[in-house]
């Protein structure tokens, strides 16, 4: 039998969606019984892999400046360049080089890649992030091609993994320019409702203006969304402007920058659900992460969705992922997923918790910060979050919408402190998501670096280091897209980790990777920590009665499922060991019983001679009035101990 992905990768990329086939009866992956299993990893595919790590070396982390090429028209290596490459162009990872590394994430613990959006971009602009879409049938040539795609998904399916492909439907790219007065204006004042700008002029492949696109690289594909009323047409105004119920507000209208917002009450939103249909049936990929859904309305949301959703269901994807990127904060989250109901899975927790989640783990905010998060009296997005299935927990990502534009370890008192962070993920309510290089401890340069980085703490360029380690940056535009080492700028360095260029920083036995290792093999391995009950638990130490104490102090949280109770600990301390007596369930722990010690990240680390290691049993004691603990003591600086009752 020939499939659909088999009938459209024979013959070149469609123009125009009719006359693309129906996705035929062919069997599809299903979904997961629960998305709350998953461990999602979400990567850029610029700053990623190129799959060519062993044509370089592993960056000594102890050697930096030797990874710090001096230019030869210099005298030192040049900061400013490492700085321009990686905020204006490709660095050179691709489809394949994901492909290669799935062993690696495999061996994180990672069930679920994330792929940043791969879709062909204007080939004359530097839009590597991917989210200035020209062609939504087509795959960017600097990624690599749809067949590539769809081969990346059938290698991760073949390892029990799982893809999640970003897309965008509340714009294009920069594809036209407007036409006002008879000038071309790039980024026009905005136009409130209903106003809007009649003439519009397509951007060529050369970046002439045009009529009508005719080439590939022209204006916009498929040829349906080249009507000028699929767009808004009004402009550049305030992204956060407007009532968030009004469908016509100002942040749902406006371009996004200069990329082009679509009215989706024209009927694109139909076309573009059809393109986003062609990639779920030509690569098999397992869910949509989608972008900039604030900028949506409320019923253009619910109507995209629930169309992927039905779509997906008719191929026997039946809880096909949707988690949406809503910006603005927790309750923005919380209305779009009341209002979107069963056509929206989750919500990304880019707000304020965050922050939060980043600050308990170093040991900067109480405990009850982040807790209260989950209680539906407290916190703003109320059940959504304490129901653990419709949130997805991040530390870090490519935008920080909230707060400085720094990863995590920018400002980490040691390499492994994100470790305390990804327990929090790992063991509490929700769907955990680690972004790439976090395993890695990715921070930027050292501390008296940073003073010769431009915009250092407030640019997105410092949160997209490429793990690979180019030696190059690409060339600027379709120059970057040449053969060989034609491509490669030889006045930029590479935008590589840790301020360096040439050398890659997959290792495998960084730490760091260990410990994140084993937090991912534990959590598989017992359903308790996805989708057991949660409970803060307090502590007692140094004469302190038992209360939830901090912040910089042991943090310790049960979840229960049935009769087990798996009790997590975590050092929130950044410097000094800690320890504490642990309250547990009375109950499920009877007089005479212990917890068993599953996970010790210290001893995962190799660390010498690290207290409790795992099998140690912690005898259930009792105070006077009856209350259960365990004993913690000396744990490590943001270590991780995990003890459970069942330890089988």
């Amino acid at each position: 039998m020939t499939t659909f992905a088999d009938a459209l990768l024979g013959r070149p990329t469609p123009r125009e969606l009719r006359g693309i086939p129906r996705a035929g009866e062919e069997t599809f992956h299903p979904s997961p019984a629960d998305w709350r299993d998953e461990v999602l990893y979400f990567l850029l595919p610029d700053r990623f892999s190129d799959g060519g790590e062993g044509d370089r070396p592993l960056l000594d982390r102890s050697r930096r400046d030797a990874a710090r090429p001096v230019p030869a028209d210099a005298q030192t290596w040049r900061w400013d360049r490492w700085a321009r490459s990686g905020a204006e162009r490709w660095q050179g990872g691709t489809i394949r080089g994901i492909t290669s590394k799935l062993d690696y994430l495999r061996g994180l613990g990672v069930t679920t890649i994330w792929v940043g959006p791969v879709f062909k971009q204007r080939g004359h602009l530097d839009t590597y992030h991917g989210y200035g879409i020209q062609d939504f049938l087509e795959v960017d040539p600097h990624f690599g091609s749809r067949q590539e795609l769809r081969e990346l998904v059938a290698a991760a399916h073949d390892r029990g993994l799982r893809i999640i492909l970003d897309v965008i439907f509340n714009h294009s790219g920069a594809n036209f320019d407007y036409l006002v007065d008879d000038r071309r204006v790039h980024q026009a004042g905005f136009l409130q409702w209903p106003r809007f700008y009649p003439s519009i002029g397509w951007r060529g492949a050369d970046d002439a203006l045009l009529a009508v696109p005719i080439r590939p690289d022209d204006g916009v594909w498929p040829a349906e969304l080249q009507s000028p009323s699929c767009y808004t047409r009004a402009g550049t105004g305030d992204l956060g402007a407007g009532a968030l119920e009004d469908p016509h507000a100002e942040h749902k209208r406006t371009d996004f920058l200069d990329l082009r917002d679509f009215s989706l009450e024209s009927g694109s939103l139909r076309l573009l659900a059809d393109c986003y249909k062609y990639w779920i049936a030509l690569t098999d990929c397992d869910g949509f992460r989608i972008d900039t859904l604030k900028h949506v309305s409320f019923e253009e949301g619910r109507n995209f969705c629930g169309a992927i959703k039905e779509f997906a269901a008719r191929l026997g994807k039946l809880d096909f992922f949707l988690v949406g990127e809503v910006a603005g904060g927790d309750f923005n989250q919380d209305r779009y997923l009341d209002v979107l109901g069963l056509n929206l899975n989750a919500a990304l927790d880019i707000g304020e918790m965050r922050l939060t989640l980043a600050g308990v783990a170093k040991g900067l905010l109480h405990p009850a910060a982040y807790f209260d998060g989950f209680d539906p009296g407290k916190a703003v997005m109320g059940s959504h979050r304490n129901l653990g299935r419709h949130h997805v927990s991040i530390v870090d990502d490519h935008d920080h919408v909230f707060g400085a534009k720094l990863r995590f370890s920018a400002e980490a008192a040691t390499d492994h402190q994100i470790v305390a962070a990804t327990a929090l993920q790992f063991f509490s309510l929700g769907i955990p998501c680690l972004y790439y290089g976090s395993e890695q401890a990715l921070a930027g340069p050292e501390a008296e670096s940073r003073g010769f980085l431009p915009e250092w703490g407030g640019s997105d360029r410092y949160l997209r280091e490429a793990m690979f380690g180019p030696a190059r940056a690409r060339r600027p535009g379709r120059a970057g897209l040449a053969p060989g080492g034609e491509a490669l700028d030889p006045e930029l360095p590479g935008f590589g980790p840790f301020g360096t260029a040439g050398c890659h920083c997959f290792d495998e036995s960084f730490p760091a990777y260990r410990r994140v290792s084993a937090l991912g093999a534990l959590r598989k391995r017992h359903r308790v920590l996805r989708s057991g009950r949660q409970y803060l638990r307090p502590t007692a130490f140094l004469d302190r009665g038992f209360d939830v104490h901090g912040p910089g102090e042991l943090l310790a949280w049960s979840r229960i499922l049935d009769d087990e109770e798996a009790v997590c600990i975590v050092n929130t301390h950044g410097r000094d060991p800690r320890g504490a007596d642990v309250l547990v369930d009375s109950s499920l722990n009877p007089p005479g019983s212990s917890l068993t010690v599953v996970l010790n990240t210290a001893e995962a680390a190799r660390m010498f001679q690290p207290p409790h290691p795992v099998g140690t049993a912690l005898t259930v004691m009792r105070t006077p009035d009856g209350t259960a603990f365990v004993q913690v003591r000396e744990l490590p600086a943001s270590e991780v101990l995990v003890l459970m009752n069942h330890a089988a």
